[in-house]
């Protein structure tokens, strides 16, 4: 029988090493350290003054009025929840866009830390896009907004000042995306992205006014 005495001290560094760097790699995805959805799932109205620590921004203008979050001219600085989602989930929020150019934006399985460095953004999550491109397109894309492998759902535009009930599912390699009652498109992937870096949800903006609310995840 081997004992620890009887592995030689390089193997031994070497092994400290590989699993010291197997951890930052885990850590270098999702540096928060944050935890996982219980079975109850994640919810927050957000009744009070500030954002607080559950979630993470990036940088843009995101703000706590009246019970509500907004936002206007992020430039894709999302605000990512501190939390870690399940492969199947459901997510749910009340939206509101005051321009008419809709662009209602989110992003799921991302790594909680991304934000637009230039005037150009790529992803590391699946996109979810209503009355995007000047209120002309509903999109789910995977990473890339702008590919040629997303998928442009049936035409539903955008009514400025009006407030939906977005629902976003994914079951296995498929996310759906509806506002209200109408579908606004479904994406299926043959690499479905999840695990770390590819494990957070987040409420994106690029320059119109947008509020959420009653904000929901449950584990499905």
């Amino acid at each position: 029988m081997t004992t620890k005495m009887d592995v030689p001290m390089h193997d031994r560094t070497c092994h400290r090493l590989l699993l010291t760097a197997a951890a930052l790699a885990l850590v270098a995805c999702t540096p928060q350290g944050d935890p996982g959805l219980g079975a109850e799932g994640y919810s927050d109205d957000f009744e009070r003054k500030d954002i607080g620590p559950a979630w993470n921004n990036t940088g843009g203008p995101w703000k706590i009025v009246d019970g509500q979050l907004k936002v206007s001219a992020a430039r894709n600085k999302p605000l990512w929840l501190r939390r870690v989602l399940p492969n199947d989930v459901r997510v749910e929020f009340d939206v509101k866009s005051d321009h008419p150019d809709g662009d209602i934006k989110v992003e799921l399985f991302g790594d909680g830390v991304s934000k637009a460095e230039t005037t150009s953004y790529t992803s590391t999550s699946y996109v979810v896009i209503f009355g995007g491109w000047h209120n002309s397109l509903n999109v789910l894309a995977r990473l890339d907004e702008h590919g040629a492998d997303r998928v442009v759902g049936p035409a539903h535009k955008v009514v400025p000042g009006k407030t939906y009930r977005m629902k976003i599912e994914r079951h296995g390699a498929t996310i759906k995306a509806w506002a209200d009652a109408h579908l606004l498109g479904s994406l299926t992937d043959p690499q479905p992205l999840g695990g770390p870096g590819h494990d957070h949800f987040a409420f994106n903006n690029w320059s119109v006014p947008l509020t959420f609310d009653n904000f929901r995840i449950t584990p499905l």
